[in-house]
């Protein structure tokens, strides 16, 4: 089945082809390095969006600590799991496996996105390099007709498309890796705060049950 495209599309898809051709073999890379760096920050935002941390209000998620019937969504389930420790230093370690769990993944991703965003101009500049050996080749073995303008052509189209394109994929990506992890650093902060709140509701709850057995086991003395 063919898909016809509107003749504008055609001719912006056709370019981009013979630009990409002409681009040589280190476009080749610097494709696979732009598909794993954009496949991984999408996979990353989706999982990070799918947390529900920006969509429940404080307010909500407060109640549901004392309201466990009331649990709905991942915050609930991440209530569930930090929630059942008797004491202070319980939920601490709770939510020290919580981190384990949660945001270790998220920042393997992010190393990984800083990886390709460093990469893909430096493949660019590998396609440069290799560009312009092929142009000093074809100046040093031509003999100035056309086929050697061809050839310096061929070795300068080389050089400047990997540069650019390298470039144009470090720059989207810094961009995506910079909105991805202030977007990772609000979660870890709701993370921290909602420690803070489970550690104090834990403390109070534990000082309210000292007081009341100490308050039983007093027993008044006749002067």
């Amino acid at each position: 089945m063919n898909i016809k495209l509107p003749p504008q599309l055609e001719t912006i898809f056709l370019q981009a082809q013979e630009i990409w051709v002409d681009g040589g073999w280190a476009m080749i890379a610097i494709a696979a390095v732009s598909l794993i760096m954009f496949f991984v920050g999408m996979n990353l935002y989706i999982r990070l969006t799918s947390k529900g941390f920006e969509f429940v209000p404080e307010k909500k998620w407060r109640r549901w600590i004392d309201h466990p019937e009331q649990r709905r969504g991942p915050i609930g389930r991440i209530l569930d799991f930090v929630t059942g420790g008797k004491s202070v230093e319980q939920t601490g370690v709770f939510f020290d496996e919580l981190r384990q769990t949660e945001i270790k993944p998220f920042e393997r991703d992010l190393m990984v996105m800083r990886v390709c965003v460093a990469a893909a101009p430096l493949l660019g500049l590998l396609g440069t390099v290799t560009g312009m050996v092929a142009t000093f080749e074809a100046l040093n073995q031509g003999s100035g007709g056309d086929e050697t303008q061809q050839m310096v052509s061929a070795g300068i189209s080389v050089a400047l498309i990997t540069t650019e394109t390298g470039l144009v994929i470090a720059l989207a990506g810094l961009f995506f890796q910079y909105q991805l992890t202030r977007k990772h650093q609000r979660y870890k902060a709701f993370i921290a705060h909602m420690e803070t709140v489970c550690t104090q509701v834990v403390y109070h709850q534990t000082m309210k049950q000292w007081y009341e057995q100490n308050r039983l086991n007093t027993w008044p003395t006749n002067t």
